[in-house]
């Protein structure tokens, strides 16, 4: 995770670790950091956020990715993938823009139609290899309603497994199985919502 807020135990667990600084070689010294076989994550902290992304995107492999953060009443839209709870989430086709992407991916991830977004969320960005590539890859997340909840199909070919309407008052136990990013796009996106 690259973050400009950064309030944990540097300390918290083993296999972790934290940047604080950007000097010249701070990304090729992360890259070595996280491909050591022991090292379960990151957290990249710096205070000015665009300097370690412009820094990254110099370096490695840079994708935009876009998702949906659904709610239907009371309801959030999950699916299940890869073992873990997400949200539908993919990379942008070319010459289009983030919404669009945000809604396609739902759709096809889930066989939901009839999405309106409210609002950008946030922006998260993490990391990961593929293909003997280092990505980073930035996704822009939005507020989407629907008044459909019938249907939910998984895309099975993207390792999606099920798709559910998770009940506003149950969260806490799809959040113990989740990735921190979800977690906070989850906690950012509902921390307005008065209906939840």
């Amino acid at each position: 995770m690259i973050t400009d807020e950064f309030e944990g135990n540097e300390n918290a667990a083993e296999g972790y670790f934290l940047i604080k600084q950007l000097q010249n070689d701070s990304v090729e010294k992360i890259i070595q950091e996280m491909e050591k076989e022991e090292v379960k994550g990151g957290i990249i902290f710096h205070p000015y956020l665009n300097e370690v992304l412009d820094a990254f995107k110099e370096k490695v492999t840079f994708i935009q990715a876009a998702g949906g953060l659904v709610l239907n009443n009371e309801h959030i839209l999950l699916i299940f993938r890869r073992g873990k709870w997400d949200l539908p989430k993919g990379k942008l086709d070319e010459d289009e823009n983030l919404p669009d992407a945000a809604v396609r991916e739902v759709e096809e991830e889930t066989g939901i139609n009839n999405l309106k977004i409210t609002k950008l969320i946030t922006v998260t960005y993490h990391t990961y290899y593929q293909d003997n590539d280092f990505v980073l890859k930035e996704t822009h997340w939005y507020l989407m309603e629907t008044s459909e909840a019938d249907n939910l199909q998984p895309q099975t070919e993207e390792d999606i497994t099920e798709c559910i309407w998770a009940d506003a008052n149950d969260l806490n136990t799809y959040l113990l199985n989740t990735h921190p990013s979800i977690a906070d796009v989850l906690e950012e996106g509902l921390s307005e919502n008065e209906n939840l």
